[in-house]
């Protein structure tokens, strides 16, 4: 059995946009690229056919990842309660081994953004903070096994 993905209504919606763009008109597009690449003669040596098949070939994979996502997918409602932390929650925490605080972003695995503070809900920091109030302390596990703890400062 495929693993489920947890998403909000609007990663839902969003995701389905962009496979619609994909299949419709994305998909077409390449195909009249390749059709031009052809229609230039020898294959062999066309720079411009084979540039045209590896994107044929990216964007059918990014098609079949969409699809994999949506058929998957574990909707969740966005929560407003700001007692605890869930999806979409946006969390300042204190790094007590880094003696630093943070910002965290709790996201659906299709909005991950690690640059942007976006964590997924099944990734160490994530799943560490789920269902926990300002003030509580949370130890991460990382996948290397170490561990360090952060506490809850604020929960918007």
């Amino acid at each position: 059995m495929a693993e489920l993905i947890v998403m909000t209504q609007k990663n839902y919606d969003d995701l389905k946009k962009e496979l619609d763009y994909l299949v419709k008109v994305k998909r077409h597009e390449i195909i009249e690229r390749i059709a031009e690449a052809r229609s230039h003669g020898d294959l062999s040596e066309n720079a411009e056919y084979d540039a045209a098949r590896e994107e044929q070939r990216s964007n059918e994979g990014k098609i079949a990842e969409i699809e994999y996502k949506l058929k998957n997918a574990d909707i969740r409602e966005e929560e407003t309660d700001n007692s605890y932390v869930h999806l979409g929650s946006v969390v300042t925490v204190y790094d007590e081994d880094m003696e630093e605080e943070a910002v965290y972003t709790v996201t659906s695995v299709t909005e991950v953004d690690a640059m942007a503070g976006k964590v997924s809900v099944e990734s160490p920091v994530g799943s560490a903070l789920l269902k926990k109030k300002v003030g509580n302390r949370t130890t991460v596990k990382c996948p290397d096994g170490t561990e360090y703890t952060l506490k809850i400062l604020k929960i918007n």
